[in-house]
């Protein structure tokens, strides 16, 4: 499966951190809406994103639970539909919640730079470092702290866990 070292942080400035990133990234921001529907899964998490067009994308993906630099593996399957697979994994598997974010897409080399606005939970900031097949860790973590540093997120801003743990828990 693919891996990649990813980190998520409040966003100190939002605007301020995007305006930075907009000087050092490959290209334009690029603006999505989405809705991440979690359904109950024994091991890692699965959700069904939904964009506005009434595509999605179904994606499996295991990573710790801790602050700072950490490795994900995913799997995203492409869904032409969304809603139909959506009522058919609530129906066999149970849907435990809802994430509606607005996602500022930028890229850099290998890391994807998210700035999200959370509905009820406010703004953060992800990166996700795509790992090369035999690639380090130690590398991909290496990025992500270059790319901290670039984006001014402090550590104490760091944040554990998923947008879905902190809107089921807001004190996590």
């Amino acid at each position: 499966m693919p891996r990649n070292v990813e980190i998520k942080a409040r966003a100190a400035d939002l605007e301020r951190q995007i305006r930075i990133a907009e000087r050092f990234a490959d290209g334009p921001p690029e603006t999505i809406r989405q809705e991440d529907v979690f359904f109950a899964c024994p091991e890692g998490r699965l959700k069904l994103r939904r964009f506005p067009d009434g595509r999605g994308e179904l994606i499996y993906y295991e990573r710790p639970d801790a602050a700072g630099p950490k490795t994900s593996v995913y799997a995203i399957a492409p869904v032409e539909r969304a809603d139909p697979l959506r009522e058919t994994l609530s129906r066999a598997l149970g849907a435990v919640g809802v994430v509606r974010k607005a996602r500022t897409l930028l890229r850099s080399g290998p890391t994807r730079i998210h700035f999200d606005s959370v509905e009820n939970l406010g703004d953060f900031i992800e990166l996700e470092v795509v790992l090369r097949p035999g690639q380090s860790e130690e590398e991909g973590e290496r990025i992500a702290r270059e790319v901290m540093e670039r984006l001014r997120i402090d550590p104490e801003d760091l944040v554990e866990g998923a947008y879905f743990d902190r809107l089921r828990d807001p004190s996590a």
